[in-house]
């Protein structure tokens, strides 16, 4: 039996599970108060304020450091890479240290996991935000001056890509599948053979529009947006995410709000709802002819695929003669992770080496 610490920090939290090869034993999210962020300059100033509240944690819930084979953490904002499971290295470290690829909350999972081993077990990140796989006709963007880039829900897609394929009987790197998550941010990846040739970048806003992005804009009118004197950098920025997509056209992000506004007749809240699927839909066709038409399965993840009433529905009659539809709501993270570790711990994939 292997047990496993997977520690997925977030903005104002810090998720942590304990499990026993794929059986989940005890989890909790520490929540962090605006106030005790705000207390630290930079992300890398809170780690020793969230290993303390981990320790505690572990202290209290009868766990030791010694208790563990492995520990895990979200991966974060790193040079592009290839998606698996990686050893975390002092390369890593220093790029997640210096945030050398961008800020986010989830570089403090693998300097919180590398601490908290101290050498004495491994410690991993997997398929973060970052891994690239993308096809380098799928880089070109229609302009020299700069390319296509892979940033999606990497870990999310292809921990649900393993899970259909093992159930349905196949190997992931021997089908084809077309994996969407719909959250804050949408995500398609066309997965050939176990790696995502082509991918929206859901995190700067490209593909379908979504809950707060504005997805792929016509760009004249965008250009002009941009020559407004009255807009900022920052207000631009926001306007494409942030403040975009639903939130732009109904003034909230929750798509659990916008579903009960559609339920008691608000049709201009069904129309941009619905325009939204309308585009996720659109962008699966494009993955499709990526693929050549050969796709085994389309998989919808995410927390909006929990929409069984309206969403799904409006998609699924859209896309379902393409292929077979398996639908598996929310997002997992923390298993993903720990299942990442056990692969590992179990010899049936290498830990990879960040370089």
């Amino acid at each position: 039996m292997s047990r496993i610490l997977v520690i997925n920090p977030g903005s104002t939290s810090t998720k942590i599970a304990v499990y026993e090869n794929e059986n989940l034993k005890n989890e909790t999210t520490l929540r962090h108060s605006v106030e005790e962020i705000n207390e630290f300059d930079t992300l890398y100033d809170q780690k020793d304020f969230r290993k303390r509240i981990i320790v505690d944690f572990l202290n209290e819930s009868g766990f030791d450091i010694s208790d563990f084979d492995a520990i895990i953490g979200r991966g974060g904002l790193l040079k592009p890479i290839e998606s698996g499971t990686y050893d975390i290295n002092e390369k890593m470290i220093d790029h997640l240290k210096k945030a050398t690829y961008g800020e986010h909350a989830s570089n403090l999972g693998g300097i919180l996991a590398k601490e908290l081993a101290e050498g004495k077990i491994p410690s991993f990140i997997a398929d973060p935000v970052v891994v690239d796989e993308m096809s380098e006709i799928a880089r070109l963007s229609g302009h020299p001056d700069y390319e296509r880039k892979s940033i999606f829900h990497a870990l999310n897609q292809k921990a649900v890509a393993r899970e259909v394929s093992k159930r349905i009987g196949e190997s992931y790197e021997d089908i084809n599948l077309i994996v969407v998550h719909i959250g804050g941010g949408i995500s398609i990846g066309a997965h050939c053979k176990g790696r995502v040739i082509d991918v929206n970048n859901a995190l700067n806003g490209e593909g379908p529009y979504s809950p707060e992005r504005s997805g792929t804009l016509p760009l004249t009118g965008l250009i002009n947006i941009c020559f407004n004197e009255e807009n900022s950098y920052n207000r631009v920025k926001k306007m494409i995410k942030g403040k975009g997509g639903l939130y732009a056209y109904t003034g909230t992000n929750s798509g659990m709000e916008i579903n009960e506004e559609i339920k008691e007749g608000n049709e201009e809240y069904e129309k941009y709802y619905l325009g939204m699927g309308y585009q996720i839909v659109k962008w699966i066709g494009q993955m499709t002819t990526v693929l050549k038409g050969d796709v085994r399965m389309i998989i919808f993840t995410g927390g909006l695929a929990h929409d069984m009433d309206i969403l799904m529905p409006f998609i699924t009659e859209r896309v379902s003669f393409i292929a077979p539809v398996e639908i598996i709501p929310g997002g997992d993270e923390e298993r993903a992770l720990a299942l990442a570790a056990l692969r590992v711990l179990n010899n049936d994939e290498s830990a990879k080496e960040y370089v």
